[in-house]
Formats: C-alpha cells, structure tokens, sequence
C-alpha cells in the first residue's frame, strides 16, 4: 500500500487543497483514481456531517465559500452522485490531472501511484461573457 498526494491546484499553480490518499495498487487507470479519490472525500464528510466539504466538485445544495462547499441543509452527500459528477467534469476539460508531473489525456489511461507519486487535479476557471 503507497500514500499518493493529491493536489488540487489552479490554473497559475496556486495549491488549493491537499490530502494523502491509501492506493493499495501501484498501476491504476485515471477513472479508478478519481473513484477513490471521491469516495475517500465523501466518506469523510459523511462521517462527521458538519463544517466546509472539500471535494473536486460541488454536491448538489450546496454553496461555494473560500475553501470548498458548504451544505445548505446538514445531510449525508452521496458518493456515486459525486463520482458522476467528477467523470463528467474530466471529459468536459472542468479540470486536468497531471500524475507525477505528466498529463493525463483518458480515463481509461493506465497510471503508476507508487511510493513518491503526486496527483494534481488543475481546476480551471470558465470565462465570463465567452
């Protein structure tokens, strides 16, 4: 079992969050990492149901605040809605992984996660008016 960090950073660098995530193989595809990445986030909002979720997207009632998304309504977030939400992001370029500094083009694409692997998940910014 290796320790993989996660970044999520934005698109001039600047580090947004950071968490350890367990990955008990080395080679993973890019839709199990984000699968893993999305459960771990939701479970460990649902295990204490209060304060800001940090996650990759947004949970449906919730809002934006400085640091991630706080729930209108105090409620369990449903990990499969999230996972669907976060595939949909990546074909629809809502965000970009680099794995080990290296861009990642498919969800179907075979990555290592090893000991001393990085993820970075660059958000990007729609434009307004474009």
């Amino acid at each position: 079992m290796a320790t993989l960090t996660i970044q999520d950073e934005t698109a001039t660098g600047g580090v947004l969050h950071r968490i350890e995530l367990e990955v008990q193989q080395e080679m993973l595809t890019v839709r199990e990492l984000i699968a893993q990445r999305v459960h771990q986030e939701v479970a460990a909002y649902n295990n204490r149901q209060s304060g800001i979720f940090h996650g990759l997207v947004q949970p449906t009632d919730s809002e934006r605040v400085l640091n991630g998304f706080r729930m209108r309504q105090p409620k369990p977030i449903d990990a499969e809605q999230q996972l669907y939400k976060a595939l949909e992001g990546f074909r629809q370029n809502g965000y970009f992984v680099l794995v080990n500094d290296r861009q990642v083009e498919t969800l179907d694409e075979e990555v290592w996660l090893g000991a001393g692997a990085t993820a970075s998940f660059i958000k990007l910014t729609p434009l307004v008016g474009g």
